[in-house]
């Protein structure tokens, strides 16, 4: 892991913290340290007057905007309770913040957050979330071929599969941008944007 700079126009996009993603059972970190960690974040980002972006993950009623691929671990006929996709209380309440509701894996397919991100002069995005191979990868991968650098705040994400955030983290990430831990960015954060 190395961190090396955080560009002036600098955004944390935070994927998928609601309240039916982080109520579900995540690895290695658990989702409430997942969640303070980014609201530390969030709060360093406001304080600088930088932009927040909570991404949230939502779906018709009746599914019509679900992705409609055949895979092998269908997803169909999935339903969600009243709620469950409402960003935590710890992120939500900052009307400066920008938010973000996607139908697909990726926070930038399907959405205004790449509209979002270059009417504000943002050429960096530090990324937290849940979940790690999903979310957050997909995420990742689209905003590196969108031509964003990338950080990856490695210890504010998880996953339902430990396996599957390690291979994110070691083999994925690395290709696509830079990885810290939540201190070692607030400390570049400090250094960078005083």
């Amino acid at each position: 892991m190395s961190l090396t700079t955080l560009d002036p126009r600098t955004a944390l996009v935070a994927i998928d913290l609601q309240n039916g993603i982080v109520a579900m059972p995540v690895q290695p970190h658990a989702a409430s340290d997942v969640v303070s960690r980014t609201a530390e974040l969030a709060e360093a980002f406001r304080s600088r007057n930088l932009p927040v972006v909570l991404v949230r993950v939502s779906f018709a009623a009746d599914g019509a905007d679900a992705v409609p691929g055949r895979t092998e671990r269908q997803a169909r006929g999935l339903s969600f309770p009243e709620g469950w996709d409402i960003v935590v209380d710890e992120l939500s309440g900052h009307p400066g913040d920008i938010p973000v509701t996607k139908h697909n894996w990726s926070a930038f397919h399907g959405t205004d957050l790449d509209v979002q991100l270059r009417r504000r002069g943002i050429t960096q995005i530090v990324l937290t979330g849940i979940a790690t191979s999903i979310g957050v990868e997909s995420t990742a991968r689209d905003a590196y071929a969108h031509g964003y650098h990338v950080t990856l705040a490695t210890d504010a994400m998880a996953d339902a599969d430990a396996e599957a955030h390690a291979n994110s983290v070691e083999r994925i990430f690395p290709r696509l941008g830079e990885s810290g831990t939540t201190a070692e960015i607030l400390e570049l954060l400090a250094k960078t944007h005083a």
